[in-house]
C-alpha cells in the first residue's frame, strides 16, 4: 500500500488555490491541475527510547490512548519541526516520564505506518538506546501512559508491541547484546 492509498482520499482540494483539481501521482505525489501545487507524502519522523535499568531491563510503556491503547510502545513520539532527532527523544521521554536521559546511542531505525483519526501516516522510526540519569524521577503521564515495566530483553515478546517497527528494535537490541 502506497502514501496514496492511505493517504490520498483525505485530501480533496488544493491547499494553495482551493481547486478541485487534485490527481495522485505515483506513490507520493499530489499535484493540482489548476495551479501545479505538488504535495510529497513523505514520511514523518519518530523516535523510540530503549532505556533500560541497573539490571539490563527495557522500560516498556503501555499505551493509555489510541491508536492502539493498552499495547506495549517503547518512550518516544513525532520529531517536531526544527528539532533533531535526539532533541525530540529528550523532549518526548521527559513529556511521557519526567526523565532526563544520561546517554543516548543510535540502535536502528525501521518503516511503520501510524493510523490516526482515520488518516494513515508513514513514519520512519529512529530507535536509541539510552540511559536515564535517574529512574527514580519517572512520573508516567497520565494522559499518554496506562503502566510502566521493566522487563529483561529476553523475556519481552515482540508481538505485543502496538507496532512492528519497536518489536523490530527490541529484536535489533537483542541481537546485539
Amino acid at each position: 500500500m502506497d502514501c496514496i492509498d492511505r493517504c490520498g482520499s483525505a485530501f480533496r482540494y488544493c491547499p494553495k488555490c482551493g481547486a478541485a483539481a487534485l490527481r495522485f501521482v505515483g506513490s507520493k505525489l499530489i499535484t493540482c491541475a489548476s495551479c501545479s501545487f505538488e504535495l510529497y507524502l513523505n514520511a514523518a519522523a519518530a523516535v523510540a527510547a530503549l532505556i533500560t535499568d541497573e539490571t539490563g531491563r527495557l522500560l516498556i510503556v503501555v499505551r493509555a490512548e489510541d491508536p492502539k491503547k493498552g499495547m506495549w510502545d517503547l518512550p518516544g513520539g513525532f520529531a517536531d519541526p526544527g528539532e533533531t532527532a535526539e532533541e525530540a527523544l529528550r523532549r518526548e521521554v521527559h513529556e511521557e516520564l519526567g526523565l532526563e536521559l544520561a546517554s543516548i546511542r543510535y540502535l536502528c531505525s525501521y518503516p511503520n505506518v501510524y493510523d490516526y483519526k482515520g488518516l494513515r501516516y508513514a513514519t520512519m522510526d529512529l530507535g536509541f538506546v539510552c540511559k536515564a540519569k535517574d529512574l527514580g524521577a519517572i512520573q508516567a503521564a497520565q494522559s499518554e501512559v496506562m503502566e510502566l515495566l521493566f522487563v529483561p530483553p529476553d523475556e519481552i515478546d515482540t508481538s505485543r508491541f502496538a507496532f512492528d517497527s519497536l518489536g523490530r528494535m527490541v529484536e535489533r537490541y537483542r541481537a546485539g547484546k
